[in-house]
């Protein structure tokens, strides 16, 4: 490793599993001290230990503002700054226009729009000047796809974030980003199948069928180009979308 991260201190929300777990374990390797959060205590102790290097992990709920709270005290008491904050907690199911219930506009929304807005703005008199903020977007921000429109309005609002707050940012030189991932193989994504093993296969054809390089993402693919937004090789990179989709959403 190239020690991209040497000495900054990095937070991953929703770090226990796919992207996230992929994306610590990278910023760790890379000689960062890593924070990880997670809602359940059992997936949270194992990420840390899986991450090592001596990560911490901090039970929390990023749509919880009181959490958020509680979270960012124990930052500021054990490493006292931010340098790379990378905002990926968050996730959605599908439901078709029709069947759309208040509780799940509800719980998108808190999850990948309440919870991606209080989670930086929280984080804000801890970033260091020329921080790194990641929002994790997704190529549905930008797609049509069948039941799964108001998972994909939270993304485009994410995205619209990005946008706005570096202007907010400017004078203080944090740089915020948006990594969009097209279908990626994470834990999250096979679940949308159901539990059946070959249904989640099928599902996974299927998107691999509508993807130009022909295969779905692997999470370390999209750990890297996050790794790329938090180091100082992206140090004039600021407000951009950057896909790492195999094409997904470019044709």
């Amino acid at each position: 490793m190239s020690n991209k991260l040497e000495g900054k201190v990095a937070l991953v929300t929703g770090g226990t599993s796919g992207i996230g777990l992929a994306t610590a374990k990278r910023f760790a390797q890379e000689g960062a001290q890593v924070i990880v959060t997670g809602r359940r205590k059992p997936e949270l102790e194992a990420a840390a230990s899986e991450i090592g290097y001596g990560a911490i992990g901090i039970q929390a709920d990023a749509a919880s503002l009181a959490d958020l709270d509680r979270l960012y005290a124990q930052v500021m008491a054990e490493k006292g700054r931010l340098d790379v904050l990378f905002v990926n907690a968050g996730g959605g199911s599908m439901v078709p226009l029709g069947e759309i219930t208040e509780d799940h506009f509800q719980d998108t929304f808190d999850r990948n729009v309440k919870g991606v807005l209080f989670t930086v703005q929280k984080a804000l008199p801890l970033l260091y000047r020329g921080a790194s903020v990641i929002l994790t977007g997704s190529t549905a921000g930008t797609e049509g796809t069948p039941a799964f429109s108001v998972y994909a309005a939270s993304k485009a609002a994410v995205r619209s974030f990005a946008r706005n707050w570096i202007l907010d940012l400017k004078d203080r030189g944090i740089r915020v980003n948006t990594l969009s991932p097209g279908a990626t193989c994470t834990p999250g994504l096979v679940e949308l199948a159901g539990p059946d093993a070959a249904q989640q296969q099928g599902m996974l054809d299927y998107l691999a069928s509508k993807i130009p390089m022909g295969r779905v993402g692997e999470p370390d693919e999209i750990a890297k180009a996050a790794l790329f937004l938090a180091s100082d090789d992206a140090s004039f990179i600021n407000g951009i979308e950057l896909f790492v989709d195999g094409g997904q959403a470019q044709v």
